[in-house]
């Protein structure tokens, strides 16, 4: 599914307009029925109503939604801010249709002077004060009356977006300034802000709303962003042919896990393995024989010449692909062997963990990565490979996708929506997996899911695809059967499994 930004969205609004044809006053009250009907799933008409609109068309939706509740029985007042005598035309055709409303039982037109209304717990506040068109932070007396509307205990929605909440880059938003809605009910479509962990105290539950906008549109213009979907991982599944063997399906090396970090070794290889690859050896420090041994007994184990760590490169022409990184520890020698290996090897590189963090303290090697490269940070460790801390959320994503097309590489920015930064600059969104995949492991599994899938054969930006999602996937099976808090990594690769079979019917 396509992300639009909120100057793609006014295309598509006047796209929409112009081909269908439909008036802009009939768009918005198509919208408005749709807005409402929402309200009126969730709350019955014994539910007060108060209706805060704005000067532009958010404030024009907030004013229909506010006539088609007071004509349901709703006891509705409606405040319409026109602080500078300056509405757009639709709200103020919305107006003059709610003064001529004789079921709604409060309007009031804020031209100088406002005293804001009692907010009770009892409540429902219809936010239409700003929509998703806001370029700068809100400041003044809407600040002072979204900070009271915060500071009540009435439930608040928000039409289109929170107000106050930027569809994009809220880097240098006041947050004191931002409605914390209950509800956000998005039209058409969730906005790029909602993907950000930074953003989500302000949305409280989003629900997308299909306003009938042109799909024409939707489906001939080019997007930055956009969330995948299963049937697109679908189409992308290699069939297993009846004549495979293990040679035909690929050959995978896992390089991981110093001493005392076997773990990391152990879950990258049992994940490469459960995703199809036909032989996984994994390069493991001499202390850490007997427990891949007895861990992994289906993979071949090669012994570094150190007993507690990585010093060593491995011939890796005869491997399809390589993952590279989890457990390895930071060691300079370690780090030597690492950039030694990216170097030489020709196949699929995935480099993730402890790969990440010596390429972040050895930033001129950056330039000597391979094109193709998949890299696998978390928030942290991408601000690490930046070298500068993010200042929020959309600043960390335009770090990632800068540097992917500065190395021309694929980045996935792990996280809940984690973001596959391509090197053309494309953005594609993940929407499986939990918060409770939040936990020491996970990402090895991850590492060992994409070495498996180069291995097979795979491009670098379909395994990407795949592998994340059914990553995701796993942990959301897994978090069915063990709950958020207990799940562990070892639980994501048990569901592995099941993901796949789940794809393949």
């Amino acid at each position: 599914m396509k992300i639009f930004t909120n100057s793609q969205i006014k295309e598509l609004d006047k796209f929409t307009i112009e081909h269908e044809p439909i008036s802009s006053i009939d768009l918005m009250e198509r919208a408005a029925r749709t807005i409402t009907r929402a309200i009126t799933e969730e709350w019955n008409n014994d539910t007060p109503v108060t209706v805060f609109a704005g000067p532009g068309n958010n404030g024009g939706d907030a004013l229909a939604v506010a006539r088609m509740l007071a004509e349901k029985g709703y006891k509705v007042s409606a405040f319409l801010f026109n602080i500078s005598n300056d509405l757009s035309a639709d709200c103020v055709v919305n107006r003059d249709r709610l003064k001529e409303n004789q079921n709604v039982k409060e309007f009031t037109e804020v031209t100088i002077k406002f005293d804001p209304p009692e907010l009770t717990a009892d409540m429902l506040v219809v936010d239409g004060l700003f929509g998703s068109g806001l370029n700068k932070p809100i400041a003044g007396g809407f600040a002072s009356l979204i900070k009271y509307i915060n500071q009540s205990n009435a439930q608040v929605v928000s039409i289109d977006i929170p107000s106050g909440l930027m569809a994009e880059d809220n880097s240098s938003n006041v947050r004191a300034n931002i409605i914390q809605a209950d509800v956000t009910l998005s039209l058409h479509q969730r906005k790029l802000a909602f993907f950000f962990a930074d953003t989500q105290e302000f949305l409280g539950r989003v629900k997308v709303l299909d306003i009938g906008l042109s799909r024409e549109y939707i489906k001939t213009t080019d997007t930055e962003f956009s969330i995948l979907d299963e049937s697109t991982v679908r189409a992308l599944i290699h069939q297993r042919n009846e004549f495979a063997h293990k040679g035909s399906m690929g050959n995978a090396l896992i390089v991981a896990g110093s001493y005392g970090m076997a773990g990391a070794a152990v879950m990258a290889t049992r994940a490469c393995l459960r995703s199809g690859v036909g032989k996984a050896t994994v390069h493991i420090p001499e202390k850490n024989y007997t427990i891949i041994q007895t861990s992994v007994p289906e993979a071949i184990v090669q012994i570094d010449a150190d007993e507690e760590k990585f010093t060593e490169t491995v011939d890796a022409e005869k491997f399809d692909s390589l993952g590279i990184g989890p457990g390895l520890g930071t060691d300079e020698n370690t780090a030597i062997a690492i950039i030694s290996q990216i170097r030489r090897t020709r196949c699929p590189i995935v480099a993730d963990a402890d790969a990440l963090n010596i390429l972040s303290t050895h930033r001129a090697w950056m330039q000597q990565l391979p094109k193709g490269i998949i890299l696998t940070p978390h928030a942290k460790e991408m601000e690490r490979l930046a070298g500068s801390a993010s200042t929020c959320d959309y600043e960390r994503l335009n770090s990632a996708r800068n540097m992917a097309r500065n190395l021309n590489a694929y980045i996935i920015l792990k996280g809940k929506n984690s973001a596959l930064c391509l090197p053309n600059g494309k953005v594609i969104f993940n929407p499986t997996g939990n918060s409770g995949m939040a936990t020491a492991g996970s990402g090895d599994v991850l590492t060992g899911i994409l070495t498996a899938l180069l291995a097979r054969g795979y491009s670098e930006l379909n395994a990407c695809i795949i592998g994340m999602f059914i990553h995701g996937a796993a942990g959301d099976m897994a978090a069915r059967k063990f709950g958020k808090e207990s799940l562990m990594a070892g639980d994501i690769i048990d569901y592995l499994p099941e993901v796949f079979k789940r794809l393949y019917e």
